[in-house]
């Protein structure tokens, strides 16, 4: 077996996010596939590249020896592609806007105002569960601005040389469970009121389990946890199986209530990060700043507490309480 850049590259992945399963979401593959990739990797180099620990993957000394030369050359072979594509678009005429994004209920309507005010413009999407992993296309050249949260708690290593604003310092989580869950009468409800519940948690987007770990830890609780993806999670809470944290931007649905917690003891930081001399950065920041604004204005719950809180997303939304 001959070692081929897609095989530096997951290396590199799962190194990057210590996890075989977080690496394969990173790379678009199954973790199946992933683990044969290693161990066909490791016999043909004659050694184990990485420790399996109950807490992930850990370089071995000689993986690490590994990596340090493999990381180069990826980096070489990302830049050689991106530049690539770009001289490919200059010569095309038609100018491109490469956008990475973790998952948001903004990211439509932010796609429309870009595609309305910069209409000669070819527009990408890259969406991704890891902010990491975002930041790190952006800073090998492969996107123009990534929008990105950071977990409260655990701060996002935004490479050197990037540029990044602020969106929103602090977005609450809300949590979203079943219609009939006792808790969904209420308005606002209390952490102990979901104590007893089953919660699902994504553990490959980075610092979701340990801001909810935290958030457990702070309120001496010790509920079941079933880890999955949101998307497998949203037929769970309808049926009661599950509670989740959700974006408090998430729409109203008849068969799911999403509901603040009492102290908003989940939170994250949005970011809009882009890479040095982008000129459309202010541009591409106000698109996303009135996008998101919209969206939490169709959100009741959310709206509502932003009208509490007296939220500067407001000002210029004609929300009166």
């Amino acid at each position: 077996m001959e070692l081929e850049v897609r095989h530096l590259r997951a290396l590199c992945a799962i190194a990057d996010t210590g996890s075989l399963h977080k690496a394969a979401r990173t790379l678009g593959m199954s973790q199946p596939s992933l683990t044969t990739q290693l161990r066909r990797i490791e016999n043909a180099l004659g050694a184990e590249l990485f420790s399996r620990e109950r807490t992930g993957c850990r370089p071995t000394p000689l993986g690490r020896a590994v990596l340090s030369r493999a990381r180069p050359l990826v980096e070489q072979m990302n830049a050689l592609v991106a530049d690539t594509r770009a001289a490919a678009s200059r010569s095309s005429g038609s100018p491109q806007l490469r956008i990475g994004a973790t998952a948001s209920r903004v990211l439509g309507g932010w796609l429309r105002r870009l595609r309305t005010r910069l209409p000669e413009t070819g527009t990408s999407l890259h969406v991704d569960v890891s902010a990491r992993a975002l930041l790190r296309l952006l800073s090998a050249g492969q996107l123009d601005v990534a929008f990105v949260h950071e977990v409260e708690g655990f701060a996002l290593r935004v490479p050197p040389g990037l540029d990044q604003r602020v969106l929103v310092e602090r977005e609450p989580q809300f949590i979203a469970m079943s219609r009939d869950h006792p808790a969904a009468g209420r308005s606002v409800v209390e952490l102990t009121d979901l104590a007893a519940d089953r919660w699902m948690i994504d553990p490959t987007v980075d610092g979701e389990w340990d801001g909810v770990q935290r958030v457990f830890d702070a309120a001496g609780l010790d509920p079941p946890v079933l880890r999955g993806d949101y998307h497998t999670a949203t037929s769970l809470i309808v049926m009661g199986e599950a509670v989740a944290p959700c974006q408090p931007t998430s729409g109203p649905r008849e068969d799911m209530a999403i509901r603040p917690l009492r102290g908003d003891p989940l939170a994250v930081r949005l970011l809009l990060v882009s890479r040095p001399g982008f000129t459309e950065a202010e541009g591409v920041y106000a698109d996303l700043e009135a996008a998101y604004r919209d969206a939490a204005m169709r959100a009741p719950g959310y709206r509502q507490w932003l009208l509490r809180n007296e939220s500067p997303l407001l000002a210029g939304s004609g929300a009166v309480a």
